[in-house]
């Protein structure tokens, strides 16, 4: 058996799943591992004594380790980019990633002091503990699978648990737009304001998904021509001033079965529309109509 530790090991999703396809078919040695994701023995170490830790793998006779049969599972709802039901299979495993979860519900949205803060609060009478890289290598599984967000330019992190936008979308983007209106400066009439901020501040406030927030805002602009103006405008300033980028989690088609990306430009595409991007949106008119379909 392997040594339990308090912290979650510094591990991807990524390298959780790769182990345990190469687990699948034969054991595979900590050699093995090493040899086959290219990375150094302590790496692969670690990879698998986290595997191990959440029922992906066990081990097997001479030191080798099999996937179990959730491993076998695990890598089949990735192979279908069953998102929901991978993060249900590390909710009910990992007792870090569980908690990190319950936390956000909680108390979300929060930023990572307040969260690690709570963490350290509802593990006093475990054997679990957490730091600032625990809550970033659980976020990252989070942000991977869609059930975790962390706001682009704050650093909030929240779960997106509204996959339909309220009835009062259309106030708090009227509330959000004021908000960034009143740090732009004076001097214009009318002010093109950045959509990706206004989808971050939005996104954190209703605690909405990015897609929900773009399908809203598409809706929105449809029914209320000449009150919204979405601008095609170049984007100049925002990129820059995004803190933090977002990943997300693809299948590949080479040996390794899945690979992660993080990019703040992804954070900072506009809406399309009519097959045209969209970056900065004004209000001319704050008479709103929304049917939230």
């Amino acid at each position: 058996m392997t040594e339990e530790r308090s912290t979650i090991r510094p591990v991807t999703l990524a390298r959780l799943v790769e182990t345990s396809q190469l687990c699948q078919n034969t054991p595979q040695t900590t050699e093995d591992v090493e040899q086959r994701l290219d990375v150094s023995h302590r790496r692969a170490r670690e990879t698998i004594l986290e595997a191990l830790r959440v029922n992906l793998v066990e081990e097997a006779p001479d030191d080798k380790y099999e996937s179990t049969t959730i491993g076998t599972s695990f890598v089949e709802l990735v192979k279908d980019q069953d998102w929901n039901n991978v993060s249900s299979i590390l909710e009910r495993n990992s007792p870090h990633y569980s908690t990190f979860l319950q936390v956000l519900k909680q108390e979300g949205p929060a930023h990572l002091d307040s969260v690690l803060y709570e963490l350290e609060k509802q593990s006093e009478s475990t054997p679990y503990s957490y730091n600032q890289t625990s809550i970033e290598v659980v976020g990252n599984w989070g942000k991977c699978l869609g059930t975790v967000q962390r706001n682009a330019f704050t650093g909030e992190y929240y779960r997106p648990q509204n996959d339909s936008p309220p009835e009062n979308f259309h106030q708090t983007l009227l509330n959000a737009y004021d908000e960034q209106e009143e740090t732009a400066g004076v001097g214009m009439r009318q002010r093109y304001l950045s959509i990706p901020e206004l989808r971050e501040s939005v996104c954190t406030t209703l605690q909405l998904s990015r897609q929900a927030f773009d399908n809203a805002l598409r809706i929105l602009a449809e029914e209320n021509v000449g009150k919204l103006e979405l601008s095609g405008a170049p984007r100049d300033t925002g990129a820059k001033e995004a803190n933090y980028g977002i990943k997300e989690i693809a299948l590949s088609d080479d040996d390794t079965l899945v690979s992660t990306s993080q990019s703040t430009e992804q954070v900072m595409q506009g809406i399309e529309q009519y097959g045209k991007q969209y970056y900065y949106l004004t209000v001319h008119d704050r008479e709103l109509t929304y049917s939230n379909q």
